[in-house]
């Protein structure tokens, strides 16, 4: 069915490929002012230099995106060792960085078992949860320390698919609720080189696959008319 074919009204649920550099909110708020319906949310954000899968549900749909947040989600990305910044990926500037010359191949790929099963991760300062009322992100932009407790999360599999020094790419099944960042940041540690995350794309929520998302200008070019 074509979308503009669509009962946004009575529910629907949408799978759009995010855009590099996109905020999550950015992508409702297009579609939002594209179908011209109030009813509308995202099932998982992700962040401004992730791309890939993200769940939008419309009308009576949006009931179900608690259900859909709770879904295993599946990721590929790159790792770049040797180097940290203080939001875990690139979103701030690179700083102590390491000789990573004694690295090799086997001690990537064994570093991965530290990272199997249930784990504890501490999610980064540069993120949206709210510690005392205040979302994490803002104190960090006012250079702000705050507590963060750690919280249990499952890597189902962890698979090292390339490396090309300092660049390691991955494939991470996982819970909800990991962060993928700070995956990278303990990665790092574990190696003694330090590490960020360099590049993100979410593959999969559940059952639904990224190869099946729709693009923006899919959208765009199916309601340009009625804009």
């Amino acid at each position: 069915m074509e979308l503009k074919d669509l009962d946004f009204q009575a529910g629907q649920v949408l799978l759009v490929d995010k855009p590099l550099e996109w905020t999550s909110f950015d992508v409702v708020g297009k579609l939002r002012n594209l179908i011209r319906i109030k009813k509308i949310g995202h099932a998982g954000t992700l962040d401004p230099l992730a791309t890939g899968l993200l769940i939008l549900c419309t009308g009576k749909m949006t009931k179900q995106i608690e259900h859909f947040q709770g879904q295993e989600k599946e990721y590929t990305g790159t790792i770049t060792l040797g180097q940290t910044t203080p939001s875990h990926d690139l979103e701030t500037e690179v700083e102590n960085e390491k000789d990573i010359t004694h690295l090799t191949e086997e001690m990537v790929k064994a570093a991965v078992n530290g990272f199997l099963g249930e784990i504890e991760q501490i999610p980064p300062m540069h993120s949206a949860i709210k510690v005392n009322g205040q979302r994490l992100y803002k104190a960090a932009r006012k250079g702000k320390t705050v507590e963060v407790k750690p919280r249990n999360v499952v890597i189902h599999e962890f698979e090292i698919t390339n490396i090309d020094f300092p660049k390691v790419d991955f494939r991470i099944v996982c819970s909800k609720g990991t962060y993928i960042r700070s995956i990278a940041r303990d990665f790092g540690e574990k190696l003694e080189v330090g590490g960020h995350l360099s590049a993100l794309r979410r593959t999969r929520i559940g059952e639904f696959k990224v190869d099946d998302a729709r693009q923006i200008q899919d959208f765009i070019d199916a309601f340009k008319k009625e804009e």
